[in-house]
């Protein structure tokens, strides 16, 4: 700005309410005020607000309506006032339209045009906040999840970061939809595309009730097993494991994650992976799938299973020092029959439980621990295999 700014009076109207600053893009709510695009944009989009800055009402209707009128007239007075510093802004490129996101879904269906429409419909979403708005808002998933096998569809559904709302319309009006993400993860040739579904299936179990949960097929779980097992991504292996601990609670989840062979890849992910939350995650699961007999039998059948889940006592994080306690704790009280507590005190996981009790590893940790040592008492207190600085730890 020139040294004679201060002089030079700027319309009050001129000013958004949000940032302060002359208008660039004014839009009016359906409030009445008007305030420039990128601020409301951000305030409603980024920030997730549903009332209006000034009057707080709440939106029912978030039309951000161009004031044509009062940009150029805020242009106008820039350019009278140019030689004050003011400059003149360049005429905002108006948004994508309602109408305009439907003609290209409408068009989409046809074979002719679909890669031509879906490219337009992938940069639009991916170009603001408004725009995915304005997409959800139109219904954009529904037409998408009935041409869910091309790549960009399931680009474009993964960018439009849809709401809660969304994602509960959607799998409550497409029960479909599940297995065609699923079909997606299995038959996809491109990595990317994988991703993005695995990443849509997370996202949706977050909001899915729990009947659609207990309601997975098993192929589900072979499926998120492949995942594992390919390691396509790091995204997609983190997105995997939490739909894992998320779904496997419920219902005979459990079960069919054992039978889809989980537990033994779970294990060679522990010995092979050094990332702290994806090892505490691995751990999580595992935890869950030792809940049930099936999941202990398949740990125990794993030359490393009972080894690895012991050595990630201390050297991971307190988080997964605690599942991997948990975990000993299901197999001990569960499936501790005598060879496999001749096993526990030969591996040193008696001798790393006598050490978690001389640690603060949290009271939660320490009274899972002491239970464990109680528990087979007879069989391990006085045993040679101890380390003597730990046998002094053993609870009486």
């Amino acid at each position: 700005m020139g040294d004679y700014e201060k002089v030079i009076e700027i319309p009050s109207f001129f000013i958004c309410p949000i940032s302060l600053e002359i208008m660039k893009d004014p839009v009016t709510l359906s409030t009445g005020i008007t305030y420039d695009r990128e601020s409301i944009e951000k305030w409603l989009y980024t920030k997730k607000n549903v009332t209006c800055p000034i009057t707080k009402q709440v939106l029912t209707d978030i039309e951000l309506t161009p004031n044509h009128t009062l940009r150029r007239l805020i242009q106008s007075w820039c350019t009278i006032n140019a030689p004050f510093g003011f400059e003149r802004f360049p005429t905002p490129r108006l948004p994508i339209s309602k109408s305009q996101i439907l003609k290209l879904l409408r068009d989409s269906k046809s074979p002719s045009l679909q890669m031509q429409c879906l490219k337009r419909l992938k940069i639009i979403v991916i170009e603001s906040d408004m725009n995915k708005r304005s997409m959800e808002a139109v219904g954009a998933a529904e037409y998408l999840v009935h041409i869910i096998s091309n790549a960009s569809t399931i680009s474009i559904l993964y960018n439009l970061r849809l709401s809660q709302t969304g994602l509960k319309s959607l799998f409550g009006k497409t029960g479909e939809f599940v297995q065609a993400l699923t079909r997606v993860i299995q038959r996809a040739t491109n990595f990317e595309s994988r991703t993005y579904a695995i990443l849509l299936l997370k996202s949706m179990f977050e909001v899915a009730s729990p009947s659609q949960v207990m309601s997975l097929q098993p192929h589900f779980f072979i499926e998120l097993k492949q995942i594992l097992v390919n390691q396509i991504s790091r995204k997609a292996t983190k997105a995997a494991l939490k739909l894992l601990i998320g779904v496997c609670p419920w219902g005979r989840n459990r079960i069919k994650a054992v039978e889809a062979g989980l537990v033994p890849i779970l294990i060679d992910m522990l010995i092979d992976i050094s990332e702290k939350r994806i090892s505490e995650m691995v751990l999580m699961v595992l935890d869950q799938l030792c809940l049930s007999a099936d999941g202990r039998a398949e740990l125990l059948k794993h030359g490393a299973g009972l080894a690895v889940v012991s050595k990630k006592i201390f050297r991971v994080s307190p988080t997964a020092s605690g599942r991997a306690v948990r975990i000993l704790h299901s197999v001990a009280k569960l499936s501790g029959n005598s060879s496999v507590v001749q096993e526990m005190l030969h591996l040193g996981v008696v001798g790393k439980l006598c050490f978690v009790l001389q640690v603060d590893c949290g009271s939660k940790t320490s009274e899972k621990a002491t239970e464990i040592l109680k528990m087979h008492a007879r069989a391990w207190k006085n045993s040679s295999c101890i380390p003597s600085n730990l046998v002094s730890s053993y609870p009486s």
